[in-house]
Parts: structure tokens; sequence; C-alpha cells
């Protein structure tokens, strides 16, 4: 687990805000949930014999009254319980997005850590595969909103339970003709999750799973129908794709569209967002039966993939540096900056670091301070101006040095002076 601190905290900041520009144009709705849920919840919602639930959670037992919890490894669980438990359908479907912290005890990695953060979006309550590809679109304008070019979409489709039972009966011959070459973890999926053993990443297994049983090659005319409505939305509107027939994804609450988004440029880490429709997960949960589909992405990788491409991010600085000569003009200049900062403007205000006592600080000192803060702007206090009720405006960073004088009890009329115009 790690800290964010400045200034790296303003690039999260940045995707952030670009993210919620973006869900709002998309009119998908924040929704925030508890980052402790009942164990269950998980067992339940992702499957007994996941990775995450057999080896990544952080489980514990509640002193007071015994009851296990576990830090949320996901979100979509914890959405899907919070709008059952509320009765959010009760008129229709809802679009909703969340941002957060997850974790999952796993070895660390690039742009992974056991305590890492996601940003979401679930559509419930909608059938349509036209959702799915709306879904798969609004991760797409944000690839371009951020700027990132070299993302791919694979697709596949696990279709409906009887289908999968189907091709899991047809995986399960298959590999125990082939025994020899399992792995230890294949066979132990082998009879109680046969799907994981497609998502090997063994490099000894990885010419019998491209043999294996195709699940697509398993698909009835609707589950067929509704992937092609998929695609179809995405050629209109230009997105690449392609089908990986070995896509499985890693909860078991999937049916139907399953999707990655994928780089090349981190490595083994290379997906950086994924999701697909969930229609049981709400019955599953404990709500009346309903549709869903979600996508999720992975915070810290993205911010990696942003740094890799050379991507500029915001970095937030003040409008303006307060130049302080004399302490006892303190209360004086507090409130013309207050009066600033009320009109929208940025203002940092000169304040010694250094040991109790030592005053202000010098006028070259403070300017320096005032230059590394990278304001546009120092507001100079100095005794002469404020004799005259008035403050000197110096420019910072056009080169010309150029200044002006303000009136002191007209602050909140030339602030727009000082505001960022970028």
């Amino acid at each position: 687990m790690n800290d964010i601190l400045p200034p790296d905290s303003a690039r999260w900041e940045w995707l952030e805000d670009k993210v919620r520009g973006l869900m709002q144009r998309y009119a998908y709705r924040n929704i925030r949930t508890p980052i402790v849920e009942p164990t269950p919840l998980f067992v339940r919602g992702l499957g007994e014999v996941t990775d995450i639930v057999e080896k990544e959670m952080y489980s514990f037992e509640d002193r007071l009254n015994g009851e296990q919890l576990t830090l949320r490894p996901e979100a979509t669980a914890g959405v899907v319980r919070a709008v059952v438990e509320s009765n959010l359908l009760y008129d229709g479907g809802k679009r909703l997005y969340y941002m957060g912290p997850m974790f999952r005890h796993e070895r660390p990695q690039r742009g992974r850590y056991r305590q890492f953060h996601q940003i979401g979006a679930e559509a419930l309550g909608f059938h349509g595969a036209e959702v799915d590809a709306e879904l798969i679109l609004l991760a797409d304008a944000l690839w371009k909103e951020l700027g990132l070019q070299n993302v791919r979409l694979e697709l596949n489709s696990l279709g409906q339970p009887e289908e999968r039972r189907a091709h899991r009966a047809a995986l399960i011959a298959y590999f125990e003709q082939n025994l020899e070459l399992l792995d230890e973890e294949a066979k132990r999926r082998l009879h109680s999750n046969p799907l994981r053993i497609l998502d090997t990443k063994n490099p000894a297994m990885q010419a019998l799973v491209q043999l294996a049983p195709r699940l697509l090659d398993f698909l009835g005319e609707a589950s067929r129908t509704h992937l092609d409505t998929v695609t179809s939305i995405l050629d209109a509107n230009g997105v690449a794709w392609s089908i990986n027939p070995r896509l499985v994804r890693g909860m078991d609450y999937y049916n139907l569209t399953v999707f990655e988004f994928i780089t090349d440029q981190l490595g083994s880490q290379g997906t950086i967002c994924g999701g697909g429709r969930y229609d049981y997960l709400i019955e599953q949960i404990g709500g009346k039966a309903a549709p869903a589909v979600g996508w999720a992405l992975g915070v810290e990788r993205v911010l990696e993939l942003v740094k890799e491409a050379g991507l500029a991010t915001v970095t937030p600085v003040p409008d303006a540096y307060a130049v302080v000569p004399d302490a006892a003009t303190l209360p004086l200049v507090s409130s013309v900056v207050q009066a600033l900062r009320g009109a929208g403007v940025s203002v940092q205000m000169h304040s010694p670091s250094g040991a109790a006592g030592e005053g202000m600080g010098s006028m070259k000192s403070q300017f320096k301070k005032a230059d590394a803060s990278g304001a546009r702007f120092a507001l100079i206090f100095g005794a002469d101006e404020l004799a005259q009720g008035q403050v000197t405006v110096k420019s910072l960073r056009d080169g010309s040095g150029a200044q002006t004088t303000q009136s002191l009890s007209a602050a909140a009329q030339w602030a727009t002076l000082l505001q960022s115009t970028d």
C-alpha cells in the first residue's frame, strides 16, 4: 500500500475531473459504497473458486458481533447490494459510476498495489446490447479524453448458462484427455471452474489452451445476435475491436458480453479496463431479477500509461503569491487575500517556514518563493503601498515584470486580472 503525495496527487485529481465530466455527459450518476462489506457478499457474487475469494481477500471477524467482514476487492458486488437494499430500480434502470480504493492480497507489481483504486461504471436494469456498446464507447471516449492512443479492445461472449454448461462439459472432457499437460493449478480447477484454465499465464500450457473448445462455438442464435449488435454499434462509431475467444474475466458473475482494454506498454499488467454483462448477479445477491452491465478501470495503471505516453497533466499552481514584508500587516493582508479567494482567485500567502521569531523573511527570499510556487503574479503588500490603500501586482511569468497598483478595498473588482486563462 502506498501514499499518494503532491505533486503526484494532482495527476489523480486531473484524471478524476476528466472522469466526472465524461460521466455527466453520458448521464451516469455517482454512487459511494462502504469499503467494508460482509464477506458472504463477495463469496456469492464473485464465486467461491475465484482467485480473489480463495487467495486475495482481506477478511476478518468483527470483534463485537463475530460477523465476517472483508475489505472490498472490487466494487460491483457492493454497488449491486446497495441498489438492491435501496430498491433503486423500482422506477427503471440506473446508470451509476464510482471511484475508490479496493484491496487484494497479491504480489505488488507495476501499477498494482495491495490497496489499489478503481473507477467504474455500471448500467443496471437494461437488457439491450446497445447498453453494452454504450459502456464500451464511454471507456473509449475516456482514452481519447486523456490522449491515450495505444489501447486496443478485445471482446468475447460467455453466452448464457445453458450454453456455458455445454461448453463446460466439452472443456472438462478435453482437459481430462490432456491431464499430463496441466499444471497443479489447472488440475485443481478442472472440475470446479474449468473456464478459468483458459486464462492461465503458464507458458507451457498456452498451446493446449489455444486448441481447447471455444465457447463461441456453443452460442445460440440469441447470444450471437447480442454480440453482433454490440460490434455493429462499435463499427458505426469507428471503434476498432477484435474477438478473443479465450477472454473469460476473473469473476463468475459475467454472461454474454465481456471485454478488456489492453495496452502493450505496461508489460504483463496490460489490462487497464475490463468488464461485461452480469444479468444474474442482482438476483444472486437477493434482489428481484434484473440485467446489468459494467466495467472498472485501474487508476494506477491508467496513470502509469499516461506517464509512459508522456502526456501532460495539470499541476495546480496559485494565481498569485502574497509578499508580506511586515508581520504587523498580516490582519489587513489576510482580509484582502480572503476577498480575492472569495472572488475565485487562488492565492498563496507567504508564511515563514523557519524557526519562530525569524520574521517574514527578506523581500528577495519571498520573491524566490513566489517564483517557485508557479504563481503568475506577486501581490506586494509593502509599507508604501499600504499607506496609500493599495497593493502592487507584479507579473512573474511573461518576462516583462510589469507592475500595476490596485485598491485594497476593491479586491473583488480586479480579481479577474489574476485568474488563469489556461
